[in-house]
């Protein structure tokens, strides 16, 4: 890593007032290859990325905010289930198309699940 970049943020929570955090990112690319503002750009467009790539995907298609559980066991299983569930569907895009259709797929066919799983051990 060749840049490491401090931004002091204030963030605003839900029931909370806002308050100053700290936020560290690291880089590859040297410190002055870019000046703060596209650094703050560049921050911006990874976590835009992530939330379309990650967030948008599990809770539109797999339904992570309709989890009413709030034991930490359960909830923590099904997101490592939803993280597999995007793992295998990136491997095996092209056949089925789009994730509802992994999703529907698997789900009716509990033999592709377990040789999905079995591939990877």
């Amino acid at each position: 890593m060749q840049t490491l970049l401090h931004v002091r943020r204030r963030a605003s929570r839900k029931k909370q007032a806002a308050q100053w955090e700290d936020a560290y990112y690291l880089s590859s690319q040297p410190a002055d290859s870019k000046t703060p503002e596209q650094w703050l750009q560049t921050i911006r467009d990874h976590w835009a990325g992530v939330e379309i790539r990650n967030h948008w995907r599990k809770d539109a298609c797999l339904f992570e905010d309709k989890t009413r559980s709030r034991k930490p066991h359960i909830v923590g299983n099904l997101i490592l289930l939803r993280n597999l569930v995007l793992f295998f569907f990136a491997e095996h895009r092209e056949t089925y198309g789009s994730l509802p259709a992994f999703v529907e797929t698997v789900a009716s066919r509990s033999a592709l699940a377990l040789r999905l799983i079995r591939s990877k051990i």
